[in-house]
């Protein structure tokens, strides 16, 4: 029996504290709000107690964050996408922030194992004034823990609509894009970073972002497979392709930290779920 979930946050600031107001079908949750860096920023975890999707599934997902609000929100563990029976499995997320406001998208890894058919799609809506980072990390597979990704297919969308798209397909059976130099070159593991402005972004702090996380990377062991640009001048995006996820994470939070000085003046606060 498909199941489907669906989670709305919408976010405000009252009384000088940003909340979230949060409405639920099936079984996906957000944790109480934590403010480990006070009234300003709103900390949530996001819990789908079942852990994966199997065909027909879907996780709805839809975030308003109003202006002057600031919300982090993270998950406890990755979201699995196993083997396929018939219909996909989908994971669908929609972010709009109101101008003046900010949100950080930091979910762990979504894995997508061998069999399955998996839709992960997330749209930005950003108004002049708003700002985000966020993330996404796939593992194709669990290759080191003798789970290749030996079939199925992984479909990725990412939009930032009018200014941005990723689209494509993974299909484990191509394997000039899996293996080839000009595809996946055999790694399993590929992530974004992305900061996202609903306006243009001034080319002195564009560049000095761009500047600053080159640095941050060329002494990294993912350099060879890593890469930052500015596609477009509301947004700088980060691409990494590596054999697995932790390595990319610990690379992915290293940036976060220095994203959020550079552009929020802000020390970055790990979420405590993080540290278990």
């Amino acid at each position: 029996m498909a199941w489907l979930a669906e989670l709305e946050l919408d976010y405000a600031v009252s009384h000088g504290r940003s909340v979230v107001h949060h409405r639920h079908n099936g079984p996906l949750r957000v944790l109480r709000s934590l403010y480990p860096e006070g009234d300003a920023v709103c900390h949530n975890v996001l819990v789908h107690p079942p852990s994966g999707l199997v065909s027909g599934d879907t996780l709805d997902i839809r975030a308003h964050v109003a202006s002057g609000a600031h919300a982090l929100v993270t998950t406890p563990g990755a979201t699995r996408f196993y083997r396929a029976n018939g219909a996909p499995a989908l994971q669908d997320t929609r972010l709009t922030l109101d101008a003046g406001a900010r949100m950080e998208w930091l979910p762990l890894e979504n894995i997508a194992y061998s069999g399955c058919d998996a839709h992960n799609r997330l749209e930005l809506q950003l108004a002049p004034g708003a700002e985000l980072i966020g993330w996404d990390m796939t593992a194709l597979g669990l290759p080191h823990a003798g789970l290749p990704f030996a079939a199925g297919r992984y479909t990725q969308h990412l939009e930032l609509p009018g200014q941005w798209l990723e689209h494509g397909t993974l299909a484990a059976g191509d394997a000039l894009l899996m293996d080839g130099p000009l595809g996946l070159a055999g790694q399993r593991c590929l992530a974004s970073l992305f900061f996202v402005s609903g306006s243009a972004i001034a080319r002195e702090r564009r560049e000095a972002a761009l500047e600053m996380t080159r640095t941050l990377i060329e002494s990294h062991a993912l350099a060879p497979r890593c890469g930052v640009t500015s596609p477009h001048d509301q947004m700088i995006v980060l691409r990494a392709l590596a054999p697995m996820v932790e390595p990319v994470m610990q690379l992915w939070q290293q940036v976060w930290r220095l994203w959020r000085t550079h552009f929020w003046d802000m020390a970055a606060v790990a979420p405590r779920i993080w540290a278990m």
